[in-house]
């Protein structure tokens, strides 16, 4: 594994844990909050599973903007429903001029908003054939925009198995849109180092990240795992750089949050999982067959439930929020190092 260049000095995350009473909360009745983007302003974006994103502002007050909202989310009477089916707004990037990229996780296509809610596809098909479950969409400096698909597999809960990789990562520009990478076990976030060299890929169902060069037409090479080859217990699932160089990423199920460090070391930030119920999934994952949805719903923590991504905020960009699957809430705590600004910031 070919070591990522850091800032100089001592790991500002070695040593650091969270601490659950300093956490602070933002927004209120939220709806599947997987995703969160953060402006300078401080105002910030989340993806809610009615159909749209809720834009919560500095001073506390949030709005629901979507073309055509979706009442049918309701963990308390039909989780399955909720977090299975319908539009599931999930990975999110702003374009240019301030639209709102979705992958919408639920309509298996990647949509474009306006910020006063109008709505069009982007793309949902490729190569003649449906997409998939369109995951997470990330632009990068040179604007143009790289898409997952996690699965073809519907429901997705039933890709949660180890031996399918049906995963891929599609890439649009001015040359249209391709698939340049596949193979990935249910592939999830993406993101690109300081230089834009490499693009790490958090393999869901793998336990890992794995890493591939960028070439300038776009095009990927030199595929390795980075890190360890797996994180332990839970499911990988959002990853996010901070300006160290330090890989931060969210395990869901067991409801960690790790980093890894430039050299490849695993440090763990937070463990919020309820034991029992991560040991049950571990036991039913190992098994290699679909892990029966009542035993992910009896998996996960308090603090920010189903624990699913990690954004980087506030004016120094040292504000951490957390968005979970079934959160109704943003935590956020202070981080002892900023994150690395997003081609928006």
């Amino acid at each position: 594994m070919t070591l990522i260049r850091s800032s100089p000095g001592p790991n500002p995350l070695r040593g650091f844990q969270i601490d659950p009473a300093r956490i602070r909360h933002v927004g209120a009745g939220l709806k599947r909050p997987e995703c969160i983007l953060a402006e300078r302003d401080g105002t910030l974006w989340s993806a809610d599973a009615r159909g749209g994103v809720m834009r919560i502002e500095p001073s506390g007050s949030q709005r629901l903007i979507g073309q055509a909202l979706d009442p049918q989310f309701d963990l308390t009477t039909a989780p399955a429903r909720s977090l299975l089916i319908g539009t599931l707004p999930n990975g999110l990037a702003f374009a240019a001029n301030g639209d709102i990229f979705i992958s919408n996780f639920g309509t298996d296509r990647l949509e474009r908003m306006t910020r006063s809610g109008e709505t069009r596809i982007v793309l949902d098909r490729i190569d003649g054939r449906p997409l998939g479950k369109v995951n997470f969409v990330l632009r990068d400096r040179r604007d143009r925009l790289w898409v997952t698909i996690s699965t073809q597999i519907n429901p997705w809960s039933d890709a949660i198995r180890t031996a399918l990789a049906d995963g891929s990562v599609i890439l649009i520009d001015a040359n249209g849109a391709r698939v340049v990478a596949d193979g990935f076990h249910f592939t999830n976030e993406i993101r690109l180092d300081a230089d834009e060299q490499w693009l790490y890929v958090a393999e869901t169902t793998a336990k890992r990240v794995t890493r591939l060069r960028v070439l300038s037409d776009g095009s990927l090479t030199d595929r390795e795992v980075f890190g360890p080859s797996t994180l332990g217990k839970g499911l990988i699932d959002g990853i996010c750089f901070d300006a160290y160089g330090n890989l931060w990423a969210t395990m869901i199920f067991a409801d960690r949050l790790v980093a890894i460090t430039p050299d490849g070391d695993l440090l763990e930030l937070l463990s919020d999982g309820n034991p029992g119920a991560t040991d049950t999934v571990e036991r039913a994952f190992a098994t290699g067959n679909p892990v029966p949805f009542e035993v992910l719903m009896r998996s996960g923590g308090t603090i920010c439930p189903w624990l699913a991504s990690v954004t980087f905020g506030g004016p120094d960009l040292r504000t951490a929020y957390l968005g979970g699957l079934r959160s109704t809430n943003i935590p956020a705590f202070d981080s002892p190092v900023a994150g690395l600004p997003m081609v928006h910031w």
